[in-house]
């Protein structure tokens, strides 16, 4: 499935994306505050700890900015074509977080500490650098003068896919909300899909639209992790 290179509105297929993530998004909140985490838990013989409210408000409030920052993005920002089999892909991502997170959430009774403080500063500046890295991006663009050139600028000057670093941040924010070992998995297989998969895929891409521009800015920049890898 090719996703570079192709634009288009993609209507259809970002209405589907929101539906599902609405729905989702409800899940999350049955599961947390509602009788649904007495449920699952039952099926999935876990504990529905009943003293770790703080952190289910803390995790839903990541679903909610989330949900918020990234359906802003697809609406406005992405000028890519969305492939009708990202309808579902996409959602899937979101129910590892909305619904996954929440999952982990549940047997956790410990108090906040200054561990979770970390956590939400994380995810703050995680956010900040996805979403602000492409809202300066897209202005970029926006001038005719820029066009055909490669965006170096703002806080792709520190790493080539700033914005999956960005994902990385956020991402283990909600992991350490958990306090539950299994979710570390989450940010362990998005760092291994980014590093292995995605971004080198994105890089082939880049380098074959904007030639010597983008090896000059390889040269110089870290793929993922500013100035470490």
């Amino acid at each position: 499935m090719e996703l570079y290179g192709q634009e288009s509105r993609s209507i259809p297929q970002k209405i589907i994306i929101h539906f599902i993530e609405l729905l989702l998004l409800w899940l999350s909140f049955w599961l947390l505050f509602q009788d649904g985490g007495n449920r699952i838990a039952n099926v999935i013989h876990i504990s529905n700890s009943l003293e770790g409210y703080d952190r289910r408000i803390i995790i839903f409030a990541f679903n909610l900015i989330t949900f918020i920052r990234l359906g802003y993005m697809m609406t406005f920002l992405l000028k890519r074509k969305i492939q009708w089999e990202e309808s579902v892909s996409v959602p899937f991502a979101f129910a590892l977080y909305y619904i996954g997170f929440s999952l982990f959430v549940l047997p956790t009774s410990k108090p906040l500490d200054a561990l979770d403080v970390i956590a939400v500063v994380l995810f703050l500046v995680g956010s900040v650098l996805n979403s602000g890295g492409e809202i300066l991006r897209g202005r970029w663009k926006k001038n005719p003068e820029n066009k055909g050139k490669i965006y170096t600028k703002g806080f792709f000057k520190y790493s080539r896919h700033i914005n999956y670093f960005g994902d990385l941040l956020w991402v283990s924010a909600y992991a350490i909300i958990t306090r539950n070992w299994y979710a570390i998995s989450v940010p362990i297989f998005l760092f291994c899909f980014f590093a292995f998969f995605n971004a080198p895929k994105l890089d082939a891409y880049l380098k074959k639209k904007y030639g010597k521009g983008y090896d000059d800015y390889a040269k110089s920049t870290k793929m993922l992790i500013p100035f470490i890898y």
